[in-house]
């Protein structure tokens, strides 16, 4: 039932200090300033944190370092400020992505950041959710699984916390990996 298990996905060039990642104080702000960088059309990703610039967010977003200034202009716009802007320069600093998939038989998992939803290949339907400590994610799960992928709701339509944005994350990636 579910078409061509991996596609492609456009994602900005990894290596050189092409690249930069921006460092919040809270994951309300990392999300609230990737819609508003996504709305202006930049290429970014909310990625994890490298170890040596974590502060307490487990999210980064990692951007267009040549766009800096006008990425720092149109956050402030909407009063949103990182708490620092850091140039990708080794490996080192490489942000860590979130995603993660693994194939177990007839079921497909994905994985974003401690958050995971798992696919019946054959059936499309979320035989599992799981992963996180938020207090929405029985909830989540409550609401999604034994759904297909067409006929849940999008975790960011249920949840407020980490954990539903993490899941959407995953979400996302399997309706990708289900349609290709």
């Amino acid at each position: 039932m579910l078409k061509g298990l991996f596609k492609k996905k456009d994602k900005p060039e990894s290596g050189g200090s092409d690249r930069g990642l921006l460092v919040f104080e809270n994951t309300t702000a990392v999300i609230r300033a990737e819609t508003v960088l996504k709305e202006q059309g930049w290429p970014i990703r909310v990625m994890g944190p490298p170890p040596e610039i974590r502060t307490g967010c487990d999210l980064v977003i990692e951007f267009p370092l040549i766009d800096e200034l006008a990425v720092i202009r149109k956050l402030a716009e909407a009063n949103i400020e990182p708490l620092q802007v850091v140039p990708v320069t080794s490996v080192l600093l490489e942000p860590v992505d979130l995603l993660q998939v693994k194939e177990m038989g007839q079921y497909l998992m994905v994985r974003a950041a401690n958050m995971k939803i798992t696919v019946d290949r054959d059936t499309g339907i979320i035989v599992n959710i799981s992963g996180g400590g938020c207090p929405d994610v029985p909830y989540l799960a409550e609401q999604m699984v034994n759904k297909t992928l067409e006929g849940a709701p999008h975790p960011r339509d249920v949840g407020y916390t980490l954990c539903a944005y993490a899941l959407q994350i995953a979400y996302e990636r399997m309706v990708e990996l289900c349609s290709a």
